[in-house]
């Protein structure tokens, strides 16, 4: 029957979708390859009478896929982003930025500055408005690569000019680059966020062409704006800058002054995001300090809401990605020290019951480990702060 295919169709594709998801864990790229390539044909076959529009998933699974299969090539991954963009237009620009730093990796320039061009002009009626902020990252990154073909103008002139010679086309080309590239460098960074980059280049130009106060002004504003997010790195800038200016050492150390409470905070989401990658699964260092910061934040109970923010995009996928009782042996077995701290983590993040937490601190216990017993007491009696992390 229809509504019998209906849900045959539904079961087989989150079957499909979970193995797919199993191989990218385990970085079986072959293995996910062919999954996915099942997953659009099953989509394809569809008879049902709902619509299934291109999914974001296919676009995210495919760009993970051939980027690491050692088999793919620039030939392929520029066939699928031109597929992927036209396909989704709620997506496009996202997709061409996506495509636009694929090629920027593999030393492609002219053709990542050929795609930010065409991005840039691209129009669909209410969905450019709704795009606005893809759109000025768009032009940022033009901007960028506009300042990148400044930078080498300039090396070359300032080569000529060691010789004892000018050169008037150059120069006016560098002039040119730098127009373009001052005007998307400056939209950019008025948007509050982190924009290292932007503001570095930026701030170059401004000085090349002697204008300090300007300089200044951009790099004050980047540092001390409270909208702002917390960011170490405005504050080196403007040491950085206020120092071959030769102001004073006072000025200098008040430049790199940041409030307390917004570098905990800052470090918290560092560390997080730090252990959103593989590479640092298993590093007992970066578990350290998260358990440190967790346990301070809630033993004070002061900031639950920073532990908040972060678990809030991870809850999701963070359990099966680091807190699996698979996870739990083999970490005990080689690392009890990392499955110590990994351990506290997860009993506060997902409370006494979690599978992690459980077998970590029943395995203490047993090995009677003074400081399992006392993480097992911990969790136990903070175990109302997971509530209020979980909502």
């Amino acid at each position: 029957s229809s509504s019998e295919h209906k849900l045959n169709f539904k079961k087989s594709k989150e079957a499909c979708l979970s193995y797919i998801q199993d191989a990218l864990l385990q970085k079986q790229w072959k293995r996910a390859a062919e999954f996915l390539t099942c997953y659009v044909e099953s989509l394809e076959k569809d008879y049902s009478r709902e619509h299934i529009g291109p999914s974001e998933m296919i676009w995210r699974i495919g760009t993970e896929i051939l980027w690491h299969h050692s088999q793919s090539n620039m030939k392929e991954f520029n066939c699928f982003m031109e597929q992927m963009k036209t396909l989704g237009v709620k997506r496009y620009l996202k997709v061409c930025l996506e495509h636009v730093f694929h090629l920027l990796c593999n030393g492609q320039i002219d053709e990542a500055y050929q795609n930010l061009s065409l991005a840039e002009s691209w129009r669909f009626g209410e969905q450019t408005a709704i795009q606005d902020k893809e759109m000025k990252l768009i032009q940022a990154y033009r901007g960028l690569l506009d300042y990148y073909s400044w930078s080498k103008q300039k090396n070359i002139l300032l080569e000529h000019s060691e010789d004892g010679f000018s050169d008037l086309a150059v120069e006016q080309e560098m002039h040119g680059y730098f127009r373009k590239a001052a005007v998307n460098l400056k939209e950019i960074i008025k948007i509050p966020g982190v924009w290292d980059i932007f503001v570095k280049c930026y701030v170059d130009l401004l000085e090349f062409y002697g204008d300090h106060n300007e300089a200044r002004q951009v790099l004050n504003e980047y540092a001390y704006n409270s909208k702002f997010p917390a960011n170490p790195n405005a504050h080196v800038y403007l040491y950085q800058f206020l120092k071959r200016q030769g102001e004073s050492k006072k000025s200098l150390i008040s430049a790199l002054k940041v409030e307390k409470r917004k570098k905990r905070q800052l470090g918290l989401e560092v560390i997080f995001a730090a252990l959103d990658y593989a590479g640092w699964k298993e590093n007992a260092k970066a578990w350290s300090c998260l358990a440190k910061q967790v346990k301070q934040i809630v033993i004070s109970e002061k900031h639950l809401d920073w532990i908040k923010q972060e678990w809030n995009s991870r809850k999701d996928w963070w359990p099966a990605f680091h807190f699996s009782r698979y996870l739990a042996k083999r970490n005990w077995q080689e690392n009890k020290s990392l499955s110590y701290e990994k351990a506290l983590v997860a009993g506060i993040l997902l409370g006494k019951g979690c599978k992690y937490f459980k077998y970590v601190s029943h395995q203490g216990c047993k090995a009677q480990l003074k400081r399992f017993r006392m993480l097992k007491k911990f969790v136990s009696r903070h175990n109302p702060v997971y509530l209020r992390i979980s909502g």
